[in-house]
Order: structure tokens, then sequence, then C-alpha cells
């Protein structure tokens, strides 16, 4: 599994909540990191479009993180995920800039999800991110990480 995200985690605090899931999961994810881009928000998201589409191997089943994507539970983005994992594809999620992702990218998109309709520093989605994908493997696992439920 790949993610691929606009910015640099600069954060030792940020980048320890990621690498804390990122070394416990299996299939393993690497994560690309993308440099902001300049100039206007319309210049800025075309350069990130283009960064983040010439990152990706054309067999790549993109899962793209959108404010506009499918509000889904934990458990059914543990399904889901099983499901991308299984097409034999290197599943690619990703996480655009400040100023959101291009229509290029989007439309590249096999899946396109939402974390919810509150707005979240980039950096912090990355983590979410990488919790959920654990969340989901640890779902599919049989491990009592999740608890399903309400108490």
């Amino acid at each position: 599994m790949r993610l691929i995200a606009v910015g640099r985690m600069k954060d030792s605090h940020e980048r320890a909540l990621v690498e804390r899931y990122v070394k416990r999961l299996n299939p393993s994810l690497t994560i690309t990191e993308l440099p902001d881009g300049k100039g206007s928000p319309a210049e800025i998201k075309r350069r990130e479009g283009e960064a983040i589409l010439s990152a990706l191997s054309d067999r790549a089943f993109v899962v793209v993180l959108d404010l506009a994507g499918k509000l889904i539970s934990s458990e059914v983005f543990s399904q889901k995920l099983g499901e991308w994992l299984e097409t034999g594809r290197d599943v690619c999620f990703i996480i655009g800039g400040a100023e959101g992702l291009d229509a290029t990218v989007v439309s590249r998109a096999d899946a396109t999800i939402s974390l919810g309709s509150l707005t979240w520093p980039h950096m912090l989605v990355r983590i979410m991110l990488v919790e959920q994908i654990y969340r989901a493997r640890a779902i599919a696992a049989g491990h009592p990480y999740h608890r399903s439920g309400r108490p």
C-alpha cells in the first residue's frame, strides 16, 4: 500500500504518531511526500495534481480523500480495503494540499472517501488515515483493537 500526500511532515510528534501505526501494518504502507505547490490557488491545485498523477503507477488502485467523498464506517472501510487489496493492484491513498485536489486527480480515483464534513489540517488527516488503515486491518484480522458498538 502507498500514501501520497502533499506537504512534508515536519513535527516530530506528528511523525511519531504516523510511524506508530505504519510499523504495525501488513501489508506495509509506503509514504511519499510531495512539495506544496506555489502560485495562485488554481495554479497550486494544478501543479500538485500533476505531481500526484506522476507519482502514481498506471496500475494503482487510487483512493482519494475528498470532502465530497463517501462517508463510511470503520467496518465498511475494512471491508472495502480488503476488496481493494484483493484486486492485486497497489492500493494508493491520496491526500491533497490546502487548496484541495485538482479535478484530474479526483477523476483518476477508483474510490473517493471522506473523513467527515469538518475541515482538518492535512497533517492530522494523515495521522487519522493511517490509524484507520491500521484499524481496518485489525478488524479484518479479528484483532480486539477495534471495539464495535456503543457502550
